[in-house]
């Protein structure tokens, strides 16, 4: 068998393994969607049911409800639009907002995907068993995050072995 390193390292690499996790799954999802021929990216259905369920948004209301950055938006926007499943317009009354709705093209397509998306929400509690227990672990560490910044604890605890050892 294999060293499994990160695995090995246990909590001291949470953030790699983490990281690890999401790119065998994200990695695994992109083949699955080029095996049925459907040219779209794992991470676009959020932006897909987000638009499905309000129709339109701007791309800062996209970014404040999935947590993404502004950078990271933009990006995802600009292929999804060059895919042709979005399509931004002026606002009518703020002129410097863009509002963003799915096309035509994506609604027709919304059938399948959610066939797609509700046969891999069940592959992923099948994965865990049925023990939604992990999420409520996420869900702590995400509000601990908010509350306070990685940056600022590992600067902290960087701060307190320096004191420690003068």
């Amino acid at each position: 068998m294999e060293r499994d390193f990160i695995k090995e390292l246990g909590y001291k690499a949470l953030d790699n393994r983490l990281k690890r996790i999401s790119d065998r799954m994200t990695h695994d999802t992109r083949k699955f969607f080029k095996q049925i021929d459907i040219d779209i990216e794992p991470s676009w259905h959020l932006v897909f049911k987000l638009l499905k369920e309000e129709g339109m948004l701007t791309m800062a209301e996209i970014a404040q409800q999935l947590g993404y950055t502004h950078p990271s938006m933009v990006v995802m926007l600009k292929k999804m639009t060059s895919k042709g499943y979005i399509v931004s317009e002026k606002d009518t009354i703020d002129k410097r907002k863009q509002n963003i709705k799915l096309t035509q093209k994506s609604l027709d397509l919304f059938p399948e995907l959610k066939q797609i998306w509700d046969s891999c929400e069940n592959a992923i509690y099948k994965m865990l068993k049925e023990d939604l227990s992990i999420i409520k672990h996420l869900d702590e560490i995400e509000a601990s995050l908010k509350a306070c910044s990685f940056n600022e604890r590992f600067y902290n605890e960087y701060q307190k072995s320096k004191n420690e050892n003068t």
